[in-house]
């Protein structure tokens, strides 16, 4: 089959296409025909060589794809052969096929596209697992959502919202501040020229947010701190300016707060199909009822995943980047 493999750990001429034998499902598992495949910034990470696949995942990049089954293991009953399915992979999605377990399969939701489907899985279960499960955040309550205009920012923002709360995004122009504001968040804040601190205080009347996700790190962990208010909770899921800074914790004492984080890529098979159940009876009706929906920027074919990931570092896209593997 046809791959993108990493030659070298390096910059984006360091994805090759390549051939490597069709991979055998185990029992649990299904084989997909990879139709599309997302590129997430951890992909970004692991061809940098900052981000290896856990023990026993595949070395190709590709976090998510689409397609149709095409065997599957011998445990599996609930997919049969030509079904079509999304699926959250531990790597190996940069491919012509792929392996997934069945827990972390999903079916295509109703008038969705192949194309929107593997869309899906790596923000919506970073996106579930982060806000709802570890930060429990409520109807009413208000959350920061950095970097807006993200696959995950642009995930938060309709998930949130859905689910009754206030939301504030950063994002970094004003366009990318009116493509948040389109997707439902109540203020967009442009962080080049304004202090989301400020911002965000004068929008809750200087209470505070109840929630912050974060995937810059670095000066932003005192601004979170500083953001949130009483019995507020802080969720890292990247580092995007590094994990170190210098931080006064008194804030944390005087409101009670919580910080917290979470990676996504080397949680358990058991942990990742209970994330995937969660979905699939609280988000798959929003998804059906067109409520949600992914925020597309651009498809690529596979052989061109260097220029996919040039375009995410770029960091000038407005949601999900695609490659289009098969039919």
């Amino acid at each position: 089959m046809s791959v993108v493999e990493i030659k070298e750990f390096g910059d984006a001429d360091q994805l090759v296409p390549s051939s490597r034998p069709v991979p055998e499902p185990s029992d649990n598992e299904v084989l997909i025909k990879v139709s599309y495949a997302g590129v997430n910034r951890p992909d970004v990470i692991q061809r940098r060589g900052l981000y290896p696949p856990p023990p026993g995942e595949s070395d190709i990049p590709g976090l998510e794809v689409s397609g149709t089954i095409a065997k599957i293991g011998a445990s599996v009953s609930t997919y049969n052969i030509g079904d079509k399915v999304t699926a959250l992979v531990g790597g190996g999605g940069y491919a012509e096929y792929c392996t997934a377990p069945v827990g972390q399969c999903l079916p295509v939701p109703p008038g969705f596209s192949l194309e929107q489907a593997a869309a899906i899985p790596e923000t919506y279960f970073t996106v579930w697992s982060n806000i709802f499960d570890r930060c429990e955040l409520k109807s009413g309550e208000t959350i920061l959502i950095h970097g807006g205009t993200s696959g995950i920012g642009t995930t938060a923002i309709q998930l949130a919202k859905a689910f009754g709360a206030k939301v504030i995004a950063t994002a970094g122009s004003d366009e990318k501040c009116n493509a948040c504001m389109e997707l439902g968040a109540d203020l967009a804040i442009n962080y080049r020229t304004e202090d989301f601190v400020e911002k965000s205080k004068a929008f809750t009347s200087k209470k505070g947010v109840d929630v912050v996700l974060d995937m810059v790190g670095g000066d932003y962990i005192q601004k979170d701190i500083s953001t949130l208010g009483m019995d507020g909770r802080l969720c890292f899921i990247a580092f995007l300016n590094g994990p170190e800074a210098s931080v006064n914790f008194m804030p944390v004492m005087l409101k009670r707060l919580k910080i917290t984080g979470s990676t996504l890529r080397a949680r358990s098979k058991e942990f990742k199909a209970d994330v995937a159940q969660k979905l699939q009876n609280n988000v798959w009706p929003l998804l059906a009822g067109k409520k949600l929906q992914p925020v597309l920027f651009k498809t690529l074919p596979l052989s061109d995943a260097a220029e996919a990931h040039r375009l995410m570092e770029s960091s000038k896209h407005i949601g999900k980047i695609m490659l289009k593997v098969g039919d």
